[in-house]
Protein backbone atom coordinates (compact mmCIF):
# COMPACT_ATOMS: atom_id res chain seq x y z
CA UNK A 1 0.00 0.00 0.00
CA UNK A 2 1.20 3.09 -0.56
CA UNK A 3 2.53 6.21 1.58
CA UNK A 4 0.13 9.00 2.05
CA UNK A 5 1.21 12.16 2.20
CA UNK A 6 -0.34 16.21 2.77
CA UNK A 7 -0.72 18.44 -0.06
CA UNK A 8 1.17 21.65 0.68
CA UNK A 9 0.14 23.42 -2.37
CA UNK A 10 -3.54 24.15 -1.39
CA UNK A 11 -4.58 26.21 1.45
CA UNK A 12 -8.07 27.60 2.49
CA UNK A 13 -7.41 31.65 1.71
CA UNK A 14 -10.46 33.88 3.62
CA UNK A 15 -10.80 37.71 3.88
CA UNK A 16 -11.36 39.14 7.08
CA UNK A 17 -12.26 42.46 6.21
CA UNK A 18 -8.75 43.74 7.38
CA UNK A 19 -6.28 41.08 5.25
CA UNK A 20 -6.82 37.72 4.66
CA UNK A 21 -5.69 34.41 6.58
CA UNK A 22 -4.71 31.53 4.88
CA UNK A 23 -4.77 28.01 6.53
CA UNK A 24 -2.64 25.15 4.64
CA UNK A 25 -4.01 21.71 4.52
CA UNK A 26 -0.78 20.32 6.52
CA UNK A 27 -2.07 22.31 9.46
CA UNK A 28 -6.10 21.13 8.93
CA UNK A 29 -3.43 17.64 9.13
CA UNK A 30 -1.96 18.64 12.10
CA UNK A 31 -5.28 19.64 13.97
CA UNK A 32 -7.14 16.24 12.66
CA UNK A 33 -4.05 13.85 14.43
CA UNK A 34 -3.61 16.04 17.28
CA UNK A 35 -7.30 15.57 17.48
CA UNK A 36 -7.47 11.67 17.20
CA UNK A 37 -4.45 10.95 19.84
CA UNK A 38 -6.41 12.64 22.41
CA UNK A 39 -9.29 9.93 22.18
CA UNK A 40 -8.82 6.83 24.78
CA UNK A 41 -8.06 3.84 22.61
CA UNK A 42 -5.66 5.19 20.44
CA UNK A 43 -2.16 5.36 20.51
CA UNK A 44 0.08 8.20 20.12
CA UNK A 45 2.94 8.07 18.13
CA UNK A 46 6.63 6.83 19.27
CA UNK A 47 9.42 8.98 19.27
CA UNK A 48 12.46 7.67 17.92
CA UNK A 49 16.36 9.20 17.79
CA UNK A 50 16.26 9.11 13.97
CA UNK A 51 12.84 11.08 13.88
CA UNK A 52 14.03 13.23 16.69
CA UNK A 53 16.98 14.13 14.45
CA UNK A 54 14.80 14.53 11.61
CA UNK A 55 12.68 17.00 13.70
CA UNK A 56 15.66 19.14 14.63
CA UNK A 57 17.12 19.52 11.15
CA UNK A 58 13.47 21.10 9.86
CA UNK A 59 11.88 18.00 9.35
CA UNK A 60 8.16 17.27 10.39
CA UNK A 61 6.75 14.40 9.88
CA UNK A 62 4.50 14.89 12.29
CA UNK A 63 0.98 14.64 9.64
CA UNK A 64 2.43 11.39 7.79
CA UNK A 65 -0.44 9.46 7.47
CA UNK A 66 -2.95 12.07 7.16
CA UNK A 67 -4.54 13.63 3.89
CA UNK A 68 -6.90 16.68 3.85
CA UNK A 69 -8.12 17.71 0.78
CA UNK A 70 -10.39 21.24 1.10
CA UNK A 71 -13.03 22.50 -1.28
CA UNK A 72 -13.86 25.69 -0.62
CA UNK A 73 -15.21 25.57 3.06
CA UNK A 74 -15.66 22.42 3.12
CA UNK A 75 -12.84 19.65 4.35
CA UNK A 76 -12.35 16.23 3.87
CA UNK A 77 -9.44 13.90 6.18
CA UNK A 78 -8.31 10.81 5.67
CA UNK A 79 -6.17 9.07 8.43
CA UNK A 80 -4.25 6.47 9.34
CA UNK A 81 -4.35 5.37 13.22
CA UNK A 82 -2.73 2.61 15.74
CA UNK A 83 -5.32 1.44 18.21
CA UNK A 84 -4.49 0.41 21.59
CA UNK A 85 -4.85 -3.18 21.98
CA UNK A 86 -7.86 -4.28 23.84
CA UNK A 87 -10.05 -1.39 22.75
CA UNK A 88 -13.44 -1.77 20.29
CA UNK A 89 -12.02 -0.76 17.01
CA UNK A 90 -15.41 0.61 15.71
CA UNK A 91 -16.33 2.55 19.44
CA UNK A 92 -12.78 4.25 18.78
CA UNK A 93 -13.08 5.30 15.94
CA UNK A 94 -16.67 6.58 15.96
CA UNK A 95 -15.07 8.47 19.01
CA UNK A 96 -12.05 10.09 16.83
CA UNK A 97 -14.43 10.98 14.43
CA UNK A 98 -16.16 13.01 16.35
CA UNK A 99 -13.09 14.57 17.99
CA UNK A 100 -11.33 15.30 14.91
CA UNK A 101 -14.84 16.92 13.28
CA UNK A 102 -15.33 18.99 16.03
CA UNK A 103 -12.07 19.98 17.06
CA UNK A 104 -11.31 20.70 12.97
CA UNK A 105 -14.61 23.00 12.70
CA UNK A 106 -14.07 24.97 16.08
CA UNK A 107 -10.04 25.70 15.57
CA UNK A 108 -10.81 26.67 11.45
CA UNK A 109 -14.51 27.15 10.94
CA UNK A 110 -14.51 24.42 7.74
CA UNK A 111 -17.32 22.48 7.30
CA UNK A 112 -15.85 18.41 8.01
CA UNK A 113 -17.86 16.37 5.55
CA UNK A 114 -16.16 13.04 5.59
CA UNK A 115 -13.47 11.33 8.34
CA UNK A 116 -12.18 8.23 6.52
CA UNK A 117 -10.01 6.24 9.04
CA UNK A 118 -7.28 3.33 8.13
CA UNK A 119 -6.10 1.29 11.13
CA UNK A 120 -2.46 0.98 10.33
CA UNK A 121 -1.65 -0.76 13.67
CA UNK A 122 -2.23 -2.19 17.52
CA UNK A 123 -0.64 -0.93 19.85
CA UNK A 124 0.53 -3.74 22.66
CA UNK A 125 2.34 -1.68 25.75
Amino acid sequence: MSQVRTSEVRELKEDTGMGSVKIADDVVAKIAILAAQEVEGIAKPSSTKATDLMRNIGYDSSTRGSKVEIYGKKVRVDIALTVEYGYNIPATCQKAQNKIQNTIENMTGLEVTDINIRIAGVHVG
